[in-house]
């Protein structure tokens, strides 16, 4: 049997061709051409943070154009191999297995298609904070954390947490979590927004239900050639004893930093790090990150009143219920991506989640083009 008598080797084929439009691969090699240029000429490395910067998008670049080329290598051989099938049966399982893992990396080319965004390739800096229900907000924070924090490290992420105020009496009050990985920027905003927990109170005699809430924030952990501009006296800086897990030297020296940006009233936090130094650099990220989105926020709201529409702001607005009685279900209120196993989702297993979103909002794209 021939390649192009087989159905899903025509419809591959097919899905190939538009792959290499959506991912652009024919300005990923010109673009990489021009970086890689830009790196052999004299003098590249005089300034290492911007160095570091262009050869980490030449990297990126390069290993797209390879994958895709592994992807029409593959279509390749199980064409071959179709030919080879009219002479010799056994073939076909070797046909079949190309087309196999050609549809797993064309599926990989989809999701990595939704994460063309400037930053969406760099690390996250996520926070949690507690909404309305005292305690029970505080405890349901301190369970997102976690879950955050598992997720992580199922994606094969690193995770640092850059800041953890204790709950009065449980829970937390607040959590900072820096995440490194591939897209994970990108992949985690479709965390932002409001998660409602619906539950028996643990800390209810009576053991009625409760409902609480809790707000996720994700900033873009900003790459150093990105240029924002803080002058130095605008920024109040306080340290403090840290109230957390942190080491040795926690309530011994004034090692949390608590950064004030004046003119926009912005405070940052941080004390899990080692030392007062460690804590401050910490915290400049995040101001950097959040005075970049607020600049970004003015610029869309700009365009938003030339052209005379309402643009969306997805944070304030109930994203996802977890609803652990009187049944148990995790429904996405955007995508309708649900699942009765709760456990596991609040173990770290969301990835149907964040994926699902990202569909539904590539699919939102298609119908208003």
């Amino acid at each position: 049997m021939a390649g192009k008598e087989c159905p899903e080797y025509e419809e591959l084929k097919e899905r190939l061709g538009q792959a290499h439009g959506f991912l652009h691969i024919a300005e990923a090699e010109a673009s990489l051409k021009e970086l890689d240029d830009e790196i052999a000429a004299p003098g590249f490395w005089d300034n290492p943070q911007k160095a570091q910067g262009v050869s980490k998008r030449a990297s990126d670049l390069r290993s797209l154009i390879e994958d895709y080329q592994k992807a029409q290598a593959l279509l390749a051989d199980a064409e071959d191999a179709f030919e080879f099938a009219e002479e010799d049966e056994s073939f076909l399982q070797e046909a079949q297995d190309n087309l196999a893992s050609l549809a797993n990396m064309l599926d990989q080319f989809e999701i990595q298609s939704w994460f063309s965004g400037r930053f969406d390739g760099e690390g996250a800096i996520v926070t949690i904070h507690p909404g309305s229900g005292g305690l029970e907000a505080q405890d349901w924070t301190e369970m997102l954390y976690r879950m955050y924090l598992r997720y992580a490290e199922l994606k094969g992420w690193k995770a640092k947490t850059i800041d953890l105020v204790p709950g009065e009496g449980i829970g937390i009050d607040k959590a900072s979590i820096q995440i490194e990985g591939k897209n994970a920027y990108g992949m985690l905003r479709s965390e932002i927004g409001v998660h409602r927990l619906v539950r028996i109170s643990p800390t209810d005699e009576k053991k009625r239900r409760h409902t609480t809430f809790a707000g996720v924030e994700v900033l873009p952990v900003l790459p150093d050639d990105i240029e924002v501009d803080i002058n130095p006296a605008d920024v109040r800086v306080d340290v403090y004893r840290a109230s957390g897990p942190g080491g040795q030297c926690v309530n011994t020296t004034d090692s949390a930093v608590r950064l004030t940006h004046i003119p926009t009233g912005i405070v940052v936090t941080c004390q899990n790090q080692k030392s007062q130094l460690q804590n401050k650099e910490a915290a400049m990220r995040v101001l950097r990150a959040k005075l970049y989105e607020l600049e970004e926020q003015k610029r869309q709201q700009e365009i938003s009143e030339l052209r005379g529409e309402k643009m969306d702001n997805s944070f304030g607005s109930q994203i996802r219920n977890y609803v652990l009685y009187p049944y148990q279900l995790v429904k996405d209120v955007r995508s309708g991506i649900e699942t009765g196993n709760v456990d596991a989702v609040l173990d770290g297993d969301i990835d149907e989640f964040v994926i699902g979103y990202h569909r539904w909002k590539a699919a939102q794209g298609k119908l208003q083009a």
